[in-house]
C-alpha cells in the first residue's frame, strides 16, 4: 500500500460541497482507503483570467493503486463533477492533483511527482502541513 497525498479545488459551483462529495467518491474505490483530510480553505485564484475564490484541501489516501491507475480514478471523479479542461489556471468545478505517491518520483508529460509546483503555493502547504507537518519546510 502506497501513502499518497492528493490536492483538491474548486471555484464554480457550491465550492465545499464539492470537495466533500468528491472525497467521498474517491474514498469509494475499493482499493483506496481515506487516512486524513484538512479543513477547507478559501483561497485567491493564482493566474489564469478573472475567476471567483476557489476551496482547497489535501487529503492524504492509502492505495493498492498505481500511479498511473490513480491519476485515472482522479481524472474519471473530475470527470464526474462535470470537470472541463479549458486552459491552464482557468476555473474549474473539481481539480484533483496528485501530489505525493510514497517515495515514488516521475517526470512525464501527463504525470510528475513529487508536483512540481506544491511548495511553493499556500493552497497546498497549509493544508498538507495541517495534516503532515514534517512534509512541509519552513
Amino acid at each position: 500500500m502506497a501513502d499518497v497525498f492528493l490536492g483538491l479545488g474548486a471555484n464554480l459551483g457550491d465550492r465545499g460541497a464539492t470537495l466533500r462529495r468528491a472525497l467521498e467518491v474517491l474514498a469509494a474505490h475499493p482499493r483506496l482507503r481515506l487516512r486524513a483530510r484538512s479543513r477547507l480553505r478559501r483561497t485567491a485564484p493564482v493566474g489564469g483570467p478573472s475567476q471567483p475564490d476557489y476551496a482547497n484541501a489535501v487529503a492524504r489516501l492509502e492505495t493498492s493503486l498505481s500511479p498511473w491507475e490513480l491519476l485515472r480514478w482522479c481524472q474519471c471523479v473530475e470527470r464526474r463533477f462535470h470537470r472541463r479542461r479549458t486552459g491552464r489556471d482557468h476555473p474549474r468545478t473539481l481539480d484533483l492533483d496528485l501530489l505525493l505517491y510514497g517515495d515514488w518520483s516521475c517526470s512525464e508529460p501527463e504525470l510528475t511527482v513529487p508536483h512540481p509546483r506544491m511548495f511553493e503555493r499556500p493552497f497546498v502547504t497549509v493544508p498538507l502541513a495541517e495534516i503532515v507537518p514534517r512534509l512541509v519546510r519552513s
